[in-house]
């Protein structure tokens, strides 16, 4: 008889709803940077702004919906964040100005940032320790097939369409009313103790452990230079890829983040996650400089630096979860989660704004520039990071959440 854990309930809802909601949205983000400037007719430095302005709005909600999840019923929560993203998404395809996008992409982010505090904290909270890095990265992977799915859907739409991008805005309701149909079936869990006995010597700011801080202060440090792959889409374009070549080589970076998520996470369950994390920031620093220094007469290799991006994604965003979720006591799993991804999102807005006013021409120097950073910060995070280390061994409460 196999005893071995298996992935609960509500992993396998939490998967197939964000599997269609990330269908919905993907059917939009690889063709909402060519929309806003090829049909709408905005500059890029628009495109940084919406995308920059969406992230910080996410980034304020996240820690809205992180408090209500430790305060409130979860499951109410969640569904509402997805209702209001497919509300977001009725916008977006009705839009004749820009302004239109910029609201419906504020709308949407409200709706990601009240869900997704009560959403991670239900995954971690009915998880055991030794299984988040597997449960975060099942979840990340059914996520991200939706949006393997969302391009490819999104392109064959194009198609049918003689070349019409508005149709295949419109589509992208449906799938998001399925995955807010789906909600239904999410299972409210009682609340816990805090495992292992995490003792008041440990909880500091707003009830949360020192070293809990010490790794979202470098995750923001990250995310100042990590800007939003709407950017990456129109570097493509600049390239000389056309809208059948980008939508595929997006749909490729998909694919490979979808097919590494569960293994990464399953592996940082065995080593710590910052060794991960490190190895994903390389990958990043590669994928960024190869991106920037590419020309016209190199720009075959998008193909394959697309996908190797994929693996830095594949390789950090589930595991970063776990590795935050390790650190926090259970009462407070949804403020810190919600604090973590709001912090992280604020970084994000920043970077999107001065990657897009730097955007000069092909986009060649804030790839380059960011790249660089990263790469040092991938080596400092390998060598000199232990003290970010959640855990000393798999499963393990983090030492530093000892009494």
């Amino acid at each position: 008889m196999d005893e071995r854990p298996r992935l609960g309930h509500n992993v396998v809802v939490f998967s197939l709803v964000s599997l269609c909601q990330d269908a919905a949205s993907e059917l939009l983000y690889p063709v909402l940077p060519l929309f806003l400037t090829g049909v709408l007719g905005a500059p890029v430095a628009v495109v940084g702004f919406i995308e920059g302005a969406a992230e910080a709005t996410a980034s304020v909600t996240k820690v809205i919906g992180g408090r209500l999840a430790d305060r409130r019923r979860r499951k109410p929560l969640i569904g509402a964040g997805y209702g209001i993203a497919t509300f977001a998404k009725v916008l977006i395809a009705a839009a004749t100005v820009w302004p239109l996008v910029l609201v419906g992409r504020v709308v949407d982010r409200i709706g990601k940032g009240i869900r997704t505090g009560p959403r991670d904290a239900l995954l971690a909270d009915g998880t055991p320790p030794a299984m988040r890095g597997r449960a975060f990265g099942f979840h990340r992977a059914a996520d991200t097939t939706g949006a393997v799915i969302g391009p490819l859907l999104a392109l064959g739409m194009y198609e049918a369409a003689h070349h019409h991008i508005r149709p295949v805005l419109i589509a992208a309701v449906v799938p998001a009313v399925i995955s807010v149909a789906l909600t239904s079936l999410i299972r409210e869990l009682p609340r816990t103790a805090p495992a292992g006995g995490i003792g008041q010597a440990a909880i500091q700011t707003h009830g949360l452990p020192r070293a809990y801080w010490r790794v979202v202060g470098f995750l923001t440090l990250f995310g100042i230079v990590n800007f939003t792959d709407a950017l990456i889409i129109l570097r493509a374009k600049a390239l000389g890829l056309g809208f059948v070549a980008i939508v595929t080589v997006y749909a490729a970076y998909n694919a490979s983040y979808a097919a590494l998520s569960y293994p990464a996470g399953a592996l940082s369950d065995r080593i710590p996650r910052r060794w991960v994390f490190s190895v994903g920031l390389a990958v990043f620093a590669v994928s960024y400089l190869g991106l920037g220094l590419l020309t016209h007469h190199t720009r075959n290799y998008v193909w394959l630096l697309l996908p190797v991006y994929g693996m830095y994604t594949a390789l950090t965003d589930g595991v970063g979860k776990a590795w935050i979720a390790d650190l926090l006591p259970s009462e407070r799993m949804g403020s810190g989660l919600g604090f973590y991804q709001g912090i992280t999102g604020g970084a994000s807005l920043i970077a999107g704004i001065w990657a897009g006013l730097a955007w000069h021409g092909t986009g060649r120097l804030p790839l380059i520039f960011s790249g660089s950073v990263v790469a040092v910060l991938a080596v400092v995070l390998m060598v000199g990071g232990k003290r970010l280390d959640g855990a000393a061994k798999a499963g393990e409460r983090p030492a530093t959440a000892r009494t």
